[in-house]
């Protein structure tokens, strides 16, 4: 009798496309499909190909961004423990960053990922396609976790946007490896989680008299309502004169709900002001020092309010958005391209599960069972995903577990490739790697 051969699912799959007549998938050094060729412009860029978005690789290849965020060869800090668990055990397996980045890299690709995320280590960065997070409204006063915002009218903002990018973009404006950078991580935008106001209420009621913002907001209302008794009627409100605007320190309750109408419609009208100088001020800075990669959004924390998305599109060549549900946002990221005329890219998602050991009770998402249910749930999401025409790739969160006691926000969740002991989670990483191969297919409408 003939020796019985278990074929893996991986060469099941491969052997179904050659079967159906499909060619397997070749890619070329940067991770570009090969199936498809356009013009080699030496850098990342995006095009529109019989009605379907891509990135396009340096040597003018189809590109899907397949990445991996906090690739990071210091992993996560424990403040419980005074150290990271992932970082000492790396250090010992591999007594040097460079040989992990070598081997992560390896392992990376065998795994069909083609693209370092955000806040990776940048001895990464010379090995594969790469993206950098720029950190412009954190580093200019804003605070992703308390969701405060930076005031983007005043010169100090556009003094340290041009220094953060005199500083990273300038000595990368000639890496052919850089996809494109991110200007912020989920910004505060309006009332979320992280506070009940909008912006214009903060602009109004936190800035001192003299804030560049609050001179910019009273002349939005300057023009809005030419007179003060104009201006006190639509806002319930009853000062002497536009002196007492910039010295208000709460406001009280809507007398009425057409008040409070007018307030909702004068804080979106107000946030789209903000928002145009924000990704405005981003863009030159960028621009200035670096001509030539993708300005890749600002990863949305699971919400984009619209007069911000119409804000950006001039600005911005991919929309970024971050989703831990277990389907893709397909309504929104439809919005949210169709509102810009920019592709969009899912820059984080994950799953975590109850079967890793760890607590899973800080941290986005959902937990699922077993880690069969991880991959279960990515390869669905990724395939959903990689049939809409305008999404030109997805970001994992993230490379390694968190702490079983917490990072420093006390997250303690099961979203790594890798245990803190380095070693792959094998039934994610394989369904991951069947996955990867085929998506260049899926999304031109090839399979």
């Amino acid at each position: 009798m003939p020796m019985e051969v278990k074929a893996t699912r991986r060469q099941f799959l491969l052997a179904s496309v050659a079967f159906l007549g499909v060619p397997t998938l070749r890619f070329c050094r940067y991770g570009g499909w090969m199936g498809m060729k356009g013009k080699a412009m030496g850098f990342f860029r995006t095009e529109q190909v019989d009605g379907v978005w891509w990135l396009v690789d340096p040597d003018g290849h189809p590109f899907i961004s397949k990445g991996v965020n906090h690739v990071s060869f210091h992993g996560d800090h424990c403040p419980a423990l005074g150290y990271s668990p992932y970082h000492r055990n790396v250090q010992a397996k591999y007594a040097s960053e460079e040989k992990w980045a070598e081997a992560t890299v390896q392992r990376l690709r065998s795994w069909g990922f083609n693209t370092i995320g955000a806040w990776s280590s940048p001895s990464l960065f010379r090995h594969m396609p790469y993206t950098v997070i720029l950190n412009m409204g954190a580093r200019a006063g804003a605070d992703w976790m308390r969701g405060t915002f930076p005031d983007v009218f005043s010169q100090k903002f556009r003094q340290v946007l041009d220094e953060v990018a005199a500083k990273e973009c300038a000595p990368r404006k000639n890496d052919p490896l850089l996809v494109g950078y991110f200007t912020d991580n989920e910004l505060r935008w309006g009332p979320d989680w992280r506070s009940p106001q909008h912006l214009l209420d903060e602009y109004l009621l936190a800035f001192p008299p003299d804030a560049p913002g609050k001179q910019a907001l009273l002349d939005f209302f300057r023009k809005r309502y030419p007179r003060i008794e104009e201006f006190n009627a639509a806002w319930g409100l009853s000062v002497s004169g536009w002196e007492a605007v910039l010295h208000l320190k709460e406001l009280p309750k809507a007398p009425k709900e057409e008040v409070e109408e007018r307030r909702l419609a004068d804080r979106l009208d107000f946030l789209g002001s903000i928002a145009r100088e924000y990704f405005r001020c981003c863009c030159d800075a960028i621009r200035k020092h670096d001509p030539n990669h993708l300005i890749l959004g600002v990863r949305f924390a699971g919400y984009a309010l619209r007069p911000v998305v119409e804000a950006m599109g001039e600005f911005v060549d991919v929309v970024s958005f971050n989703w831990y549900g277990f389907e893709p946002p397909v309504k929104m990221l439809e919005e949210l391209h169709r509102t810009t005329g920019k592709p969009v890219m899912i820059t984080e998602f994950s799953f975590k599960a109850m079967d890793s050991g760890l607590p899973n009770t800080r941290g986005a998402g959902q937990p699922v069972p077993t880690q069969k249910d991880r991959a279960d749930h990515f390869e669905r999401f990724v395939t959903a995903l990689m049939r809409l025409p305008y999404c030109v790739g997805y970001h994992w969160f993230q490379w390694s577990d968190q702490p079983a006691q917490g990072r420093f926000d006390g997250e303690n969740s099961n979203y790594g490739l890798v245990r803190e002991t380095d070693e792959a989670w094998e039934l994610l990483t394989q369904r991951m790697t069947e996955v990867n191969e085929r998506v260049e297919l899926i999304h031109a409408g090839k399979a």
